[in-house]
């Protein structure tokens, strides 16, 4: 899905009327109102769209969404744990420009070595993790303030020094 960008998932059902919790990683308050739709991963690699019809938002991570077709607690709960996705288009609308998910499609750089374009930004409780792919396989470049060199936002460009052997372990 390169035209769509992952967002979060869905962490939790609310009430019985079929809301759902989402966790985003867009850095700020979202209420999805002006989404075009909402793509849920019923598989790996198969997304289905589901179009809003209200949110409640909690805080700059999560919003309680109501979507069509999700009438009952019973159907939000199959749902539960599933990730989302949102067309790039709404993903520029909504995402703030300090978020780390808005360094998707950003080239890394490893000193001078163009490594490749980030494909996800996986945010994990320690560190962030670039999701890149090289050579068909995929690389996890963790971003710390010891990987770190310069974000360039204009040139869209990730520029990290990492350790030695790293890139060995996926190549």
């Amino acid at each position: 899905m390169s035209s769509y960008i992952h967002i979060g998932k869905i962490v939790a059902t609310h009430g019985v009327n079929g809301g759902l919790v989402i966790k985003h990683a867009l850095g700020k308050k979202t209420d999805f109102k002006n989404v075009t739709a909402i793509f849920i991963e019923v598989k790996r690699d198969e997304q289905l769209p589901y179009f809003h019809e209200n949110t409640i938002v909690k805080n700059i991570e999560e919003s309680i969404i109501k979507l069509e077709g999700i009438d009952t607690k019973e159907a939000a709960s199959k749902l539960l744990q599933k990730k989302i996705w949102i067309t790039k288009q709404d993903f520029e609308k909504l995402v703030s420009k300090d978020a780390p998910v808005n360094l998707t499609g950003f080239i890394v750089f490893n000193y001078s070595e163009k490594l490749g374009v980030i494909e996800a930004v996986i945010e994990q409780p320690q560190q962030i993790l670039l999701q890149l792919i090289i050579n068909n396989k995929e690389v996890l470049i963790p971003i710390n303030e010891s990987t770190l060199k310069k974000i360039d936002r204009k040139k869209k460009e990730v520029h990290v020094v990492l350790p030695d052997g790293l890139l060995e372990i996926y190549l």
